[in-house]
């Protein structure tokens, strides 16, 4: 039993994981969009990508990753956001951190937030949001 609950939790993890890379797609693309084009601040640039992949993930997740049958979807949102607002608090705590402290590239820096901040989204949507 707990060996099929394993396979259960691996494979959304991998539907996560898929998702999660079309809104890295989002993310870079919207991110490198506002800072390098719009001249936005780097770290607003930041919010507005991580903004406009957490949604485009939370309907992507509902349908495939979770197959969510919850007809309160606004609450299900509200939930999918919530948590997807403190991934981007951990997710600029690390930018900031790595970025200003030790003087790495803010790109690269920002790929290892997002894989620390992908864990942190799967478990605490799989266990609060889509339980």
């Amino acid at each position: 039993m707990f060996e099929l609950f394993q396979d259960e939790v691996i494979i959304k993890f991998l539907k996560f994981g898929i998702v999660g890379f079309s809104g890295l797609l989002i993310d870079f693309g919207f991110t490198w969009i506002s800072k390098e084009k719009l001249k936005v601040q780097k770290y607003v640039a930041n919010g507005v990508g991580f903004s406009l992949a957490a949604t485009s993930n939370y309907f992507l997740n509902r349908i495939w990753t979770f197959q969510s049958n919850n007809p309160e979807i606004a609450i299900e949102f509200s939930q999918f956001l919530f948590i997807s607002l403190i991934g981007l608090v951990i997710n600029t705590l690390i930018l900031w951190l790595i970025v200003t402290r030790l003087k790495f590239n803010f790109y690269l820096s920002k790929v290892f937030a997002i894989m620390v901040v992908m864990l942190w989204n799967f478990f605490a949507n799989l266990y609060y949001t889509f339980a």
